[in-house]
């Protein structure tokens, strides 16, 4: 997958490196080995060191609950927010960069990271086409990065791998780390909400994407997150009311389904989920809150790595259950980090939870333990 994701880029940018030569092994001196008789020396055991564990013994239960949270930034309030909620991580808006230059920018970023102890996650939902946060302001790119539809569309995997570098290029120069991406979903009805932020492509070649575009973003060290799990479809817009989905798990599991398992096997970061009914996976619960979904996430589909929420004041959510008891809910779910406008009253929320023992200790520290190993991965800590 690196070699043809390295041919292509080569191909589309300014040109492939040369080849190198293979270097030769090293001879072994025949003195250096063992003779039949001879016993190795016995190696002494080590310890191998853990710091995000030895990171969790030195924080309180309130840090533990703040790293569970990616919360919308709210630059009048966010330096006070990162000490208070002892966040994981910011969410930036559009909001976050219409005034801003890449210079102010970089400096507002790096004021967020002086103010927390434990290194931010700064993530920001830039896919190009209709969901653009920076690249719509001229300040930061001339045009708007096209969608991956249109990049597609335009020049096949070459053009749309190549939008997908610079994309990723822009965010590391800023001072962001992690890109909500890529979309994972499948839709061929012009009428869905997901249409135009899908590749439009079959699931193989979706699948293809994705796992190139998490290759490029772990090569530059921006977290990548699949998403909307497990696959939005032509479902209706859960931002605006509750939707669901009657399909079999046998047409998930043949189309919507491949992408994340490509992406997984890509080695993606974190996962997040939507919050439509999936009703071959639980036909209560949305899926970003149903246990049922996060243990098909991780036993059926092998994923380790961090599962987050779509953002929790959706309508689709905050309706039926209000905003605390949805942020309780999804730690209970097996979420390890909520996205969250409404972080200041769910965090109350979680913490109260942990407090009065709706929420495990155990349950707890495994969320922030992917948290950490995350930030860690990502250079952070």
């Amino acid at each position: 997958m690196k070699i043809l994701l390295m041919m292509i880029l080569c191909f589309f940018l300014a040109g492939c490196a040369p080849v190198g030569t293979t270097p030769s092994l090293p001879t072994v001196p025949a003195e250096s080995v063992l003779a039949p008789t001879e016993a190795p020396e016995t190696v002494p055991e080590t310890t191998v060191p853990d710091p995000v564990g030895a990171l969790m013994e030195a924080l309180s239960v309130e840090e533990k609950v703040g790293q569970l949270f990616l919360a919308r930034c709210d630059a009048q309030r966010a330096v006070e927010d990162i000490a208070a909620c002892h966040l994981g991580g910011f969410v930036l808006f559009k909001a976050d960069f219409e005034n801003e230059t890449p210079d102010t920018l970089r400096s507002k970023l790096r004021s967020y990271q002086d103010t927390a102890s434990i290194p931010l996650l700064l993530a920001v939902d830039e896919e190009g086409g209709t969901v653009t946060r920076i690249s719509r302001f001229p300040a930061f790119r001339d045009q708007v990065f096209p969608s991956p539809r249109e990049a597609y569309d335009y020049g096949g995997f070459g053009w749309a791998l190549v939008m997908e570098d610079e994309k990723i290029r822009m965010l590391a120069d800023l001072g962001l780390n992690v890109n909500l991406g890529p979309v994972c979903d499948m839709a061929d009805d012009p009428a869905g909400f997901m249409y135009e932020r899908s590749l439009g492509q079959d699931a193989e070649t979706t699948g293809e994407f994705v796992a190139m575009t998490v290759d490029l973003m772990s090569q530059n060290r921006i977290g990548s997150v699949l998403k909307h799990f497990p696959g939005y479809g032509n479902n209706a817009d859960t931002h605006v009311g509750m939707a669901r989905d009657s399909r079999s798990l046998s047409e998930l599991e043949g189309r919507d389904l491949r992408p994340f398992a490509a992406g997984i096997e890509a080695g993606a970061d974190a996962v997040l989920v939507t919050h439509t009914i999936v009703e071959a996976l639980d036909g209560e619960l949305p899926a970003s809150l149903s246990p049922a979904v996060h243990r098909y996430l991780r036993e059926t589909m092998g994923f380790a790595g961090v599962i987050l929420t779509d953002d929790l004041v959706m309508e689709a959510i905050t309706d039926r259950y209000g905003a605390g008891e949805a942020a309780v809910l999804a730690v209970q779910a097996g979420n390890d980090l909520l996205c969250s406008t409404d972080y200041l009253t769910q965090y109350q929320a979680v913490l109260e939870a942990v407090e009065d023992g709706r929420i495990d200790m155990e349950v707890l520290d495994a969320a922030v333990r992917n948290v950490l190993e995350w930030k860690m991965e990502l250079g952070l800590i």
